[in-house]
């Protein structure tokens, strides 16, 4: 019967499925591999269908199992995220705050909110990273960090909840010294792909030959925003960049806009950010302080 499946047996069901072998499921989950190989029997038993096929070397998921893991799945994270959220409940303020945040969106912001989350948590420590690209959701999937802030819809996982919090906008640049600030607008893609772009590489391992807004076949890898910014600025590239980081260069002439209409009206694109958190990890009470002024922040 349906009623007689235990959560137990659907977690090691889904600890073989992403392991490949019962006794890589049994050592995932410190079993004996007997225990494992019963737990999957009764499984089969209960449901009247066969979850994998122990023909070969390896056992392989039957049109059944891979049909049924997907409802596994989604059941034990929901569960997951019930326990967690009842912890939460009962728990005290966090000793730490671990930050993570996407190098597009405004670090200002961040530091408002930081501020409205220390008035009221003085003795809770802050950790901060800033990470471009896949970083910041890798880095709540690895529970390196407890909340982060990620630009764009590129990178998403159904362990990850998301809430959406303000529209980032880029712009495509160049240096005042670049043979591409000269030209006569409107640019074209071909005139743009002539030069160096500069762009960031993704520190995750998320997107493996993957490229985002790379339009060049001549192209600069860097890691940090601020390097890619500086190395715009002294003409050595161009690229795109968030407003709120070049805002004062274009009003003193350091940088020039870059009239292509293929990269948005104005040569800007707006990607909406997100706050996020693991869904079985909702945050604790000072991270909901926190997430409440950057809100607040954004919203302003």
């Amino acid at each position: 019967m349906i009623d007689a499946l235990t959560l137990d047996q659907m977690r090691v069901f889904a600890a073989v499925a992403e392991t490949g072998s019962f006794r890589a499921g049994a050592g995932r989950l410190r079993r004996a591999q007997s225990a494992v190989s019963h737990a999957i029997a009764r499984m089969e038993g209960e449901l009247g269908v066969a979850l994998f096929d122990r023909g070969g070397h390896r056992p392989v998921l039957t049109h059944e199992g891979q049909a049924l893991l997907s409802n596994v799945r989604d059941i034990l994270l929901r569960v997951d995220a019930m326990r967690a959220r009842a912890r939460g409940m009962g728990e005290g303020v966090e000793l730490e705050l671990a930050l993570v945040v996407d190098t597009l969106f405004p670090i200002a912001w961040v530091a408002q909110a930081l501020n409205v989350m220390r008035s009221r948590y003085p003795a809770v420590a802050v950790r901060l990273a800033v990470e471009p690209l896949g970083g910041p959701l890798s880095g709540l999937l690895d529970r390196r960090y407890g909340v982060g802030i990620t630009v764009g819809e590129h990178f998403r996982s159904p362990k990850i909840a998301m809430q959406a919090l303000a529209a980032v906008e880029v712009v495509a640049v160049a240096g005042a010294s670049h043979p591409l600030a000269a030209m006569a607008p409107p640019l074209q893609m071909a005139d743009l792909a002539g030069h160096l772009q500069i762009v960031l590489a993704d520190p995750s391992s998320l997107t493996p030959g993957q490229d985002f807004g790379v339009l060049s076949p001549q192209t600069c890898r860097v890691n940090t925003q601020d390097t890619k910014h500086q190395l715009i600025l002294a003409g050595v590239g161009w690229g795109r960049l968030p407003a709120w980081q070049v805002e004062r260069d274009l009003a003193e002439g350091r940088l020039v806009r870059l009239a292509v209409s293929a990269l948005g009206r104005d040569s800007s694109l707006a990607s909406e950010a997100y706050l996020a958190h693991r869904v079985d990890a909702p945050p604790g009470p000072a991270a909901r302080a926190f997430c409440q002024a950057l809100a607040a922040a954004a919203k302003r």
